[in-house]
């Protein structure tokens, strides 16, 4: 189940599972069933009906995220664009954690493509599966292309300590992830999620998160105390490393690859 969460564009306020990390389900949009995406600003997560699906990930030796896991991304991504032998497996642990993978471009770091899963993957397979899925699979963008490579950025998130909040007030910006479960106008069941950067990167305070992150579930109605109250929130922490192309090509080149 794949899910999207980074946040997408700035925004004015008013195989597994996988999402998009801009908070809504389904690829940056709305999601009602068990399938749910999330890319980097919004996100989308598939298979997660209840919490008790999300795994609380806390780390047995400390930090888990480490720069390793961002070349091995660009390693996949290389192989799969040039159509070469996929790389060998990793160093780093294969302990089961929750994922996303982000790819920014440019000197400002645009978003190329979020999306990850709420259910515990091992790590390898975890990040060689969404280290192409965000690159190729994320619905509001076009692929990425070879040409691109020398101006990318990868960003690796390992999602630990979930905890359910008492309310939709009960997180902290710049610390928590949230994803949020809530009934559309229609009455269907809706969930998003925002990684714990996004709010901080679009200058949101909780409010402006929480009716950002409806908007991007799909709730069309008028975002009311009611409604806010009515949220179901499960607050979570990231360990992230982010690489750049030219931080891989140096670490290759010192490690007597190229």
């Amino acid at each position: 189940m794949s899910a999207g969460c980074c946040g997408t564009k700035k925004q004015k306020t008013a195989s597994s599972p996988s999402s998009s990390c801009n908070g809504t389900d389904d690829g940056g949009g709305s999601s009602s069933g068990s399938n749910t995406h999330f890319a980097q600003g919004s996100s989308s997560l598939t298979g997660l009906n209840h919490h008790s699906h999300l795994t609380n990930g806390h780390s047995k030796n400390g930090t888990v995220a480490h720069p390793e896991m961002g070349f091995y991304c660009f390693d996949v991504l290389y192989s799969h664009l040039h159509s070469s032998e996929p790389p060998k497996a990793p160093r780093f642990t294969n302990e089961e954690y929750p994922l996303f993978v982000t790819w920014a471009i440019g000197k400002d770091k645009r978003l190329r493509g979020c999306i990850g899963t709420f259910s515990a993957m091992n790590l390898h397979s975890g990040l060689r599966e969404y280290a192409v899925t965000s690159a190729f699979k994320d619905s509001r963008f076009s692929p990425i292309t070879a040409d691109e490579l020398s101006k990318l950025h990868v960003s690796v998130s390992i999602l630990t300590n979930f905890e359910d909040a008492e309310d939709h007030m009960d997180w902290e910006v710049g610390t928590h992830g949230i994803r949020i479960e809530f009934h559309s106008d229609r009455g269907s069941r809706r969930t998003a999620t925002y990684l714990p950067e996004v709010a901080t990167e679009q200058g949101w305070d909780r409010i402006q998160t929480i009716d950002s992150l409806l908007r991007k579930g799909g709730f069309k109605g008028l975002v009311t105390q009611d409604v806010r109250r009515n949220i179901k929130l499960v607050r979570y922490r990231s360990e992230k490393v982010s690489v750049s192309w030219q931080d891989y090509w140096t670490h290759w080149k010192n490690n007597g690859k190229y």
